[in-house]
């Protein structure tokens, strides 16, 4: 069995999701404000977000992705998420996808995270690039993936959904 990678930032620990957290899951999953720019139906019944959990935990068991609960350090308490995943097949390219709690947005907790996570992923897993898709719509994650010096790939289209924009960042960026 793979051990997989706890992070901590000042304020939080990002570990794995267990099935204890799927009331929170169902939460976020069904909420308008978070689910507002993906295109994906909310969830109707807290099974939904046991189903969830245990899909991720068998992806990061397979290589495929690695899903972080964020959780603050000093209560443990489930905040979102945040994860490397859709590896490319040479394992040097992956996307990062994350959600928050509405209520918790502009506390400057998802960019803690994001920090931590881009270092894992370029100087641990020897990404050669990360890349984000969001909503033109979705203002706070574009703002956070340029502060971060995500670049728009304005050549590149998200097939199937017309209102994502992709973002690269190169590991030399």
């Amino acid at each position: 069995m793979k051990i997989f990678p706890i992070l901590k930032t000042e304020r939080l620990i990002m570990s794995p999701y267990t099935l204890d957290d799927a009331p929170v899951v169902f939460i976020q999953r069904s909420s308008f404000d978070v689910m507002q720019y993906i295109k994906r139906e909310p969830y109707t019944d807290v099974s939904q977000a046991e189903d969830f959990i245990k899909l991720i935990l068998e992806l990061f068991d397979k290589d495929e992705s690695i899903t972080w609960g964020l959780r603050y350090e000093e209560n443990g308490e489930l905040l979102g998420s945040i994860c490397l995943w859709k590896f490319s097949e040479d394992r040097k390219t992956a996307e990062i996808g994350y959600d928050l709690r509405h209520e918790l947005h502009g506390k400057g907790l998802m960019s803690e995270a994001m920090k931590v996570v881009l270092d894992y992923g370029f100087h641990v897993l020897k990404l050669n690039q990360i890349e984000a898709f969001t909503s033109f719509k979705n203002k706070s994650s574009i703002a956070l993936l340029e502060r971060f010096n995500f670049k728009l790939n304005e050549e590149r289209k998200d097939d199937g959904n017309e209102d994502n924009l992709i973002f690269e960042l190169k590991a030399d960026s």
